[in-house]
């Protein structure tokens, strides 16, 4: 069967509508384990075990198990304990509850190659916990993460096509919406393909140019 590029460009808009949703999922569940995986990070540096041990339990199991059973988990165990949430809100808060895990293992790997003379540095300046943390540590330890943090961006993109589990029409949802109504499945399926071969590569390169941007500012 051939592609009929006609109807391929007909159903073009509908899928780009798709499209900005499976961006918005994937853009807020980024940032959500961006800013989880440092929390995880830093706790699990806490010296106390209280704190510590609790976190890298959750880390790991999290880790260990798939995001799809998570994502059923949140979006159809949780409300019969009456919690209640729409779909897309429990989409992005599981890709960045799942992605949070791995971003802290590349927290905590940039923060373990800052060398001991700049902790012992800051104690010798009297600089805070806070300014330490935000003048020194943060700002050298976060450009050599780029390329592995960009690399799970790149991954939740493709891991979003998940979220038509828990009936969040995004991309290949749409895509799946399409066939069934017309069909042919061919063109939807390809096209969705090809979108998200774009927004990867897109992702790729404007990753590259900052991890460029960074390099230099701090030589």
């Amino acid at each position: 069967m051939a592609i009929d590029w006609e109807f391929a460009w007909e159903i073009l808009p509908t899928l780009l509508s798709a499209l900005v949703v499976t961006i918005q999922a994937s853009v807020l569940g980024f940032a959500l384990a961006a800013v989880l995986g440092l929390v995880f990070a830093l706790a699990r540096r806490s010296t106390s075990p209280w704190i510590s041990q609790p976190v890298g339990a959750l880390v790991e199991f999290v880790r260990s198990t798939p995001l799809l059973v998570q994502l059923f988990f949140l979006f159809y165990v949780l409300p019969q304990y009456g919690i209640r949430l729409p779909a897309f809100i429990v989409g992005v808060f599981g890709l960045g509850l799942h992605y949070s895990t791995y971003t802290s293992e590349v927290y905590r790997a940039g923060i373990d190659s800052i060398t001991r003379g700049q902790w012992e540095a800051s104690t010798a300046l009297n600089f805070s916990t806070v300014r330490t943390w935000g003048a020194i540590i943060l700002p050298q330890a976060i450009p050599p993460m780029i390329p592995a943090l960009g690399n799970y961006l790149i991954g939740m993109f493709k891991e979003s096509a998940q979220l038509a589990a828990i009936t969040v029409v995004e991309l290949l949802q749409t895509a799946k919406i399409i066939g069934s109504r017309s069909f042919r499945y061919l063109e939807p399926i390809t096209m969705v393909g090809l979108l998200f071969l774009a927004l990867s590569y897109l992702s790729a390169v404007g990753l590259n140019r900052l991890e460029v941007y960074l390099a230099k500012r701090h030589q």
